[in-house]
C-alpha cells in the first residue's frame, strides 16, 4: 500500500467531528488552534451520558494538541448548588482529564453578557416585552402556523434601554418583564421566534450573591460564553441542532472580525438500555428516596458507577467503542458492563468469598492442623504474584454448591460425590446434618490428603468435574455484600407515554447479604478496591460504608458477559 492510500485509509477511520477539526486545521482556521469546552449545568450530578461528552471534548483537544475548558452554565440560581459544582469537578478528574486553568462559570461573564444585551437593544435587535411568559408562549404559534408579534415589539431603543436598566435595578417582580431578541415571528424554526434573552429572577446566586436579579437564558449565555473563551468547536448533543441558527444569529450581531468564532457541532447523545438519562427523573429518584442518593450504585451517575466499582478506564473504553454518531440510537447496557469486565479481568485480584455459607467438617482432617496454600492473585497477569491462604478442618462453601438430591448434570457437591476445592484438595460428601425443621446445617466430608493441588502426586492430577471456592471457618472474615442489579426491568423505562417510569423499577435491583464470609487477606482492603470473587463476579469495597470492623462489598457485575457472547 502506498502512502496516499494509507492516508486515505486513516481518514476513513475518523469520526465526523474529527474530520471537521482536521479540515479546519488544514485551512489554518482560528490560527490552527483547537479549543473545546465541557459546559455542565450545576443542577445535579453527572451521568454516563455526560461521561461520553467529557471523553469527546477532552479527547479531541488531546488528539489535536489543544485545550479544554470546564465551564459551569450557572444561569439558573433556583436549581444550582455548590455541591453539584464540587461533584462535577471530582467526576472529571476521576475520569482522568484536566481542564485548562481554573474552572470557569457563565456567571463570570454576566457583566459582558449584559453589555452585549445593551448593544443588541441599541441596534434595534432586542426589546423588552411586558407580557407574561404564558402569553408569550401562546403567541409563538406552531411549526406550521406563524407566531403573533408582541404589541411591545416596536418600542424605541430608548424606551427599551430604560426598561432594561430598571429590570436590572430590581424595580419589577419575577415574570413581569423579559428581554427578547427581535428576529422573525414567522420563522419555521420556533427558536427564532423572538426568543427570550433575559428574565427577572429575584434569587441569590451561589457565586454572585444578590448582585443580579436578571439572568440570561441558555441560548444567549452559552454561545457568547464560547465566544469569550475562544472556543473553536462547540460540541453539543443532537437536541441542540435546532438551536444552531440562533447560536449563529447572536454571533452574527456581536462577532468582531479577526477574533476566534466558535462553531457549533451536534452529535447523538448516549441512550442506554434499562437506564434513565433525564436529570429531572434522576433527581426525582433521589428526592423520593427510591435510591439512597446521587451516588447510589444503581444510578447511572458517574459517582454511582464509581461507587459500584466501575473504573475510569472502562468508561473511557466504552466511550471509544460506541464512537460518535450523527443520529440517535440505543446502546445495550451490556456493552458498558462488557467494557468493565474486560478491564477488571486484567487487573482485579481473584479472591475467595462465600455469600451464603454452608459449613463443612472434614472428618479425617486433623483437628489441630492448619496449613497455608499458595494461590495466584490473577492468572491473567503473573506479575501480580501469589498469596497464602489458610486451610483447616472446617470450611465454608456456598449453599448452592450442594444438592441433596442432585440431577445427573449437577457437577458440584452431593451425597457420595466428589469435588475439588480450589487450590486445595478433593473432598467427598459422606453425611448431611439437619436441624429439627429439616434444614441442612452442616456437611460431613472426607478429603483425599494426596490430592492437594500442585503437589505433583498422581492423586493431585486426578480429575473431578466440579471445583468449588471456599474459605476456612476459623480464619474467615464476616462481611456484608450488596448484590446490585439493573435499576429498571424494562429496556426503555421512560418510553411508555401512558405509564410512569417508576412503574418499571426492578424490585430485585438490590439484595443485601449480611452473613457472608471472605478470606482473611481482605482484612485491610481499601475503599474502592476491586476484586473478582471466584465464580461469583466482580466486587468493590464500598467507599462510604465499609470499615475495618465491618467490610462492605458491592457487586459490580456478575461474571457472565451477555454482550460478548451475543456478539461473537
Amino acid at each position: 500500500m502506498n502512502i496516499e492510500n494509507k492516508e486515505t485509509e486513516g481518514r476513513k477511520s475518523l469520526n465526523f467531528i474529527e474530520s471537521i477539526v482536521e479540515e479546519d486545521l488544514k485551512n489554518n482556521k482560528n490560527n490552527g488552534v483547537v479549543c473545546t469546552r465541557f459546559p455542565p449545568e450545576p443542577n445535579g450530578y453527572l451521568h454516563i451520558g455526560h461521561a461520553k461528552s467529557i471523553c469527546l471534548n477532552f479527547g479531541l483537544a488531546q488528539k489535536y494538541n489543544g485545550k479544554t475548558n470546564l465551564r459551569f452554565d450557572d444561569t439558573n440560581p433556583e436549581k444550582e448548588e455548590v455541591e453539584y459544582v464540587d461533584s462535577i469537578k471530582e467526576d472529571v478528574r476521576w475520569l482522568g482529564f484536566k481542564w485548562e486553568g481554573e474552572a470557569r462559570f457563565a456567571s463570570d461573564y454576566f457583566d459582558q453578557l449584559y453589555a452585549w444585551a445593551v448593544k443588541l437593544i441599541k441596534q434595534g435587535n432586542a426589546y423588552v416585552d411586558d407580557q407574561t411568559p404564558e402569553i408569550i408562549s401562546e403567541q409563538r404559534g406552531t411549526p406550521t402556523k406563524p407566531g403573533i408579534e408582541s404589541p411591545f415589539r416596536n418600542r424605541s431603543a430608548e424606551e427599551n434601554m430604560d426598561l432594561f436598566i430598571r429590570m436590572k435595578n430590581g424595580e419589577f417582580k419575577n415574570g413581569e418583564r423579559v428581554l427578547r431578541a427581535k428576529i422573525d415571528m414567522s420563522s419555521p424554526n420556533m427558536h427564532m421566534r423572538d426568543p427570550i434573552m433575559y428574565r427577572i429572577l429575584h434569587k441569590e446566586h451561589h457565586r454572585t450573591g444578590n448582585k443580579w436579579c436578571i439572568y440570561p437564558m441558555y441560548d444567549f449565555a452559552h454561545g457568547q460564553s464560547d465566544y469569550i473563551e475562544g472556543i473553536t468547536h462547540s460540541i453539543c448533543t443532537l437536541e441542540f441542532e435546532v438551536h444552531r441558527p440562533l447560536y449563529d444569529w447572536f454571533l452574527n450581531h456581536l462577532y468582531t472580525e479577526g477574533t476566534v468564532r466558535p462553531r457549533q457541532i451536534e452529535f447523538a447523545r448516549l441512550n442506554l438500555s434499562y437506564t434513565i438519562m433525564s436529570k429531572r427523573k434522576l433527581f426525582e429518584l433521589v428526592q423520593k428516596k427510591i435510591v439512597s442518593g446521587w451516588d447510589d450504585p444503581r444510578m447511572p451517575t458517574i459517582s454511582g458507577l464509581r461507587r459500584r466499582g466501575f473504573t475510569p478506564e472502562s468508561i473511557r473504553k466504552f466511550a471509544d467503542i460506541i464512537g460518535v454518531a450523527k443520529r440517535d440510537n440505543v446502546i445495550d447496557v451490556a456493552l458498558l458492563e462488557h467494557s468493565l469486565r474486560d478491564d477488571l479481568n486484567k487487573k482485579a485480584s481473584r479472591v475467595m468469598a462465600v455469600l451464603n455459607p454452608l459449613k463443612i467438617v472434614l472428618t479425617n482432617y486433623p483437628e489441630d492442623k492448619e496449613e497455608s496454600l499458595t494461590i495466584d492473585n490473577n492468572p491473567e497477569d503473573e506479575s501480580m504474584g501469589t498469596r497464602e491462604m489458610p486451610f483447616s478442618r472446617e470450611i465454608y462453601i456456598e449453599q448452592d454448591d450442594f444438592m441433596e438430591e442432585a440431577p445427573k448434570k449437577f457437577f458440584r457437591l452431593a451425597p457420595g460425590k466428589e469435588v475439588r476445592l480450589k487450590a486445595a484438595y478433593i473432598i467427598k460428601c459422606e453425611e448431611v446434618i439437619k436441624d429439627a425443621e429439616g434444614n441442612i446445617t452442616e456437611l460431613r466430608c472426607t478429603y483425599d490428603p494426596d490430592s492437594k493441588s500442585g503437589s505433583g502426586t498422581e492423586a493431585s492430577k486426578r480429575k473431578v468435574k466440579g471445583t468449588l471456592h471456599w474459605v476456612s471457618t476459623k480464619h474467615a472474615l464476616s462481611a456484608e455484600v450488596r448484590l446490585y442489579d439493573r435499576l429498571f426491568n424494562d429496556p426503555d423505562p421512560s418510553g411508555h407515554k401512558d405509564k410512569d417510569f417508576k412503574e418499571f423499577i426492578n424490585p430485585e435491583s438490590l439484595k443485601i447479604l449480611t452473613n457472608c464470609k471472605v478470606e482473611p487477606g481482605l482484612k485491610d482492603a481499601k475503599p474502592e478496591s476491586k476484586y473478582q470473587f471466584q465464580r461469583l463476579g466482580y466486587f468493590c469495597v464500598d467507599k462510604k460504608d465499609s470499615q475495618p470492623s465491618k467490610l462492605v462489598f458491592n457487586r459490580t457485575v456478575p461474571l457472565k458477559d451477555s454482550w460478548s457472547k451475543k456478539n461473537k
